[in-house]
């Protein structure tokens, strides 16, 4: 089994930077997991105004007020098999504002339909919100990542967010070859709004057993550490 890019993307998997295609090759039941430690040179809603509307949702743990510079923070990816059988890599942040944590997590799952590989962004707690992620590899190397066609999930409702009130991310990852250092940006714009949220930096990355309790050490496919599990899992896309 190969990671959710590689099969989502195909020959344009390798096109990517090695140091990117490691990345994003963490397989189901491969026994590890991945730990990222960098500082974001910014991070955060740069206006004002909407921060307050953002506060009231902090308790998703996909969108948050807060607007910094040099922040510290950690990431973690755990490959797995999500409840319904897709190959899944699910995404723990932790952005250390000098004042407060924010948590930031997402699950991406490889979704097939008719032999056709996609994949699909699970955001926050309570996976309230998916899109569909186009990734590609550029001319230098980079994966380029973005995220569209928003639906909202409550309950029994799925709803698909018209284009005028759908807010797009466009993410780019790369390898730093004279920093030796991943490097990450990505923007969140909504076309009536403008810039929504943004964060770029760079982090060190290196792959982690994990401990002889969890299940996923002894190639559990579809297990997941409780920590990093949402309050629900979504089959909806």
């Amino acid at each position: 089994m190969s990671g959710i890019y590689e099969q989502a993307m195909g020959k344009d998997f390798h096109r990517l930077q090695p140091q990117v295609q490691e990345y994003f090759s963490l397989e189901p039941g491969s026994g590890s997991y991945g730990v990222g430690k960098g500082t974001f040179d910014v991070v955060g809603c740069p206006q004002p105004w909407l921060r307050p509307l953002l506060r009231l949702s902090t308790g998703e743990e996909a969108f948050f007020p807060e607007y910094g510079t040099r922040v510290p923070f950690r990431i973690e990816n755990h490959a797995h098999l999500d409840p319904f059988g897709r190959s899944s890599l699910t995404a723990r942040r932790e952005i250390s504002f000098p004042h407060i944590t924010r948590l930031f997590q997402d699950t991406t799952s490889l979704q097939t339909d008719d032999g056709r590989n996609r994949l699909l962004d699970y955001v926050g707690k309570y996976r309230r919100l998916v899109t569909d992620l186009n990734a590609s590899a550029t001319d230098d190397g980079m994966l380029r990542g973005v995220s569209q066609a928003s639906r909202l999930l409550a309950g029994r409702i799925r709803l698909p967010l018209p284009g005028q009130l759908d807010a797009r991310a466009y993410a780019q990852q790369w390898w730093d070859q004279a920093a030796q250092r991943h490097r990450i940006q990505v923007k969140v714009i909504q076309p009536q709004l403008g810039l929504l949220l943004v964060y770029a930096g760079s982090f060190d990355y290196e792959l982690v057993q994990y401990p002889a309790h969890e299940a996923a050490a002894h190639g559990v496919l579809g297990s997941l550490p409780t920590y990093a599990q949402p309050m629900q899992w979504e089959a909806r896309v």
